[in-house]
């Protein structure tokens, strides 16, 4: 069954509008499109002091970096295929689980690679880009490019199936329940013995094969990294002492937290994981994830140095995400999963050559990206399909807003969040469990609110805008 077409917008006004930017131009825009798995804000642009990110902090410098941008689904196949095409989650039917597949859950949304396709654009996909190979394979100018294209089945992580991990003593510890090795690892190799090295040079490649085509790119660059294992080369690991990498400071449930917010279990299908709470482990994880971000910087930093010394990067779009969150201890837990804005918020920052540099705290989530790009680029946007707004307007005037708030789901939880707050509710026939948190004097999430009768009636406001953007999906 098709959830996907009923009434598809929530702004009625975002059909079918033309971006003016390049649509008087000759020669469209290229767009260069990285995305990395599981990066949270934990960068140093993000104001983060003790991570070690020089080539990302720079292309911060010459883009607008949004500082309050959201998923809208806190797990990676979901989250893709939402952005990709444009259309928000719908739970229980669509874009739920870390494996969804665009394809099947909405088939009939083109996906951003069709759109650019079938309009001039030569569309290439490196790494993952889909969760799922195959979803929308066809719509690419190419087969999408994975080092292994075989090898991101529910056996991806197996040990060592597809040569995850490089150091012979890693296969010492297996997890006896999942067949998986150990959750991190630190192997004196070269940046390319992993995949994420291999696909930065097929990027590479692709960035100086598609310089000699006649016509505009659209090239994504999807990186593995910081996903889990924590596997990166040694001298990545050598950038920090572990002692000195800060950790989280509230590693306790808020106070009053309902029932469904619960742990991921991701974590515990590696081998080498016992106690969460033990600080030994605690500093290896962030250690781990630190040289995981620090290891796809650079292989970033390797791609856009390649842009510019191909003189691309005058005329090329760059977008850099991450396709969620992941908390790194907070409140006790570790990884994606929830609705705290650990998991949700997000890293974006966008070059437009021409257009504003510098932060934003413009609202913004990631099924505003496909409008924006279309607009961007001169292109009309499907009609009747796109559930987000174009954020051209911010990118002219970063003081602008275009939205009060975004619209964000996991399994079952809707979440509302604004400037300031954050609410989310799971409505049930016997009773509605809530989440309130107010960011201005609680921006770490501790002390959920909602059970306060004084904040009421701003729950109810924010219960009536969810209601009425579900009524639209």
């Amino acid at each position: 069954m098709n959830f996907c077409i009923k009434q598809m917008i929530v702004p009625a006004a975002l059909c079918c509008t033309v971006g003016s930017l390049y649509a008087q131009s000759k020669e469209r825009p290229n767009v260069l499109f990285i995305m990395a798995d599981d990066l949270r804000p934990e960068l140093g642009c993000y104001g983060v002091k003790a991570i070690k990110t020089p080539h990302i902090d720079r292309l911060a410098e010459s883009s607008l970096l949004f500082q309050n941008a959201y998923c809208n689904v806190p797990v990676s196949g979901a989250s893709r295929a939402s952005l990709l095409t444009g259309v928000l989650p719908y739970y229980p039917d669509r874009f739920i689980g870390f494996d969804a597949w665009a394809s099947r859950d909405c088939p009939s949304a083109v996906p951003i690679s069709k759109w650019f396709t079938d309009h001039g654009y030569y569309t290439v996909s490196n790494g993952k880009i889909f969760h799922n190979i195959e979803d929308h394979d066809d719509s690419w100018s190419e087969y999408p490019w994975r080092v292994n294209p075989d090898g991101y089945g529910s056996d991806w992580a197996e040990y060592n199936k597809w040569e995850l991990w490089m150091n012979k003593e890693s296969g010492n510890f297996i997890n006896p329940k999942t067949m998986r090795g150990p959750f991190c690892e630190s192997a004196d190799v070269p940046d390319t013995a992993y995949d994420d090295g291999k696909g930065a040079v097929r990027t590479l490649e692709d960035l100086r094969r598609l310089k000699k085509m006649n016509k505009p790119f659209f090239l994504a660059c999807g990186f593995w990294r910081p996903h889990l294992p924590f596997n990166a080369p040694k001298k990545y690991w050598d950038m920090y002492e572990r002692d000195r990498i800060p950790l989280a400071d509230n590693p306790y449930r808020p106070d009053n937290l309902p029932k469904e917010v619960t742990q991921s279990g991701e974590l515990f299908s590696y081998a080498r994981v016992n106690d969460l709470q033990e600080e030994v482990f605690q500093r290896e994880a962030k250690h781990g994830y630190y040289a995981c971000v620090s290891y796809i910087d650079a292989q970033i930093g390797m791609i856009l140095e390649e842009l510019k010394k191909l003189e691309l990067d005058k005329n090329t779009i760059v977008v850099l995400l991450g396709d969620h969150g992941w908390a790194l201890g907070e409140h006790t837990f570790w990884g994606k999963h929830t609705l705290f804005d650990r998991a949700t918020h997000v890293p974006l920052i966008v070059k437009v050559p021409g257009m504003e540099t510098g932060k934003t705290e413009s609202m913004v989530s990631f099924v505003d990206l496909y409008p924006t790009l279309c607009d961007l680029c001169g292109l009309p946007q499907p009609e009747g399909q796109l559930q987000g707004k174009s954020f051209v307007p911010v990118l002219k005037d970063r003081k602008t807003k275009i939205q009060d708030e975004v619209f964000i789901q996991w399994q079952g939880g809707d979440n509302l969040v604004n400037n300031r707050y954050s609410y989310t509710e799971w409505v049930k026939k016997e009773k509605t469990s809530r989440m309130l948190f107010d960011h201005r004097e609680d921006k770490d999430e501790n002390h959920n609110i909602a059970g306060q009768s004084r904040f009421q009636s701003l729950m109810d406001g924010f219960s009536a805008i969810i209601k009425k953007i579900k009524a639209s999906l």
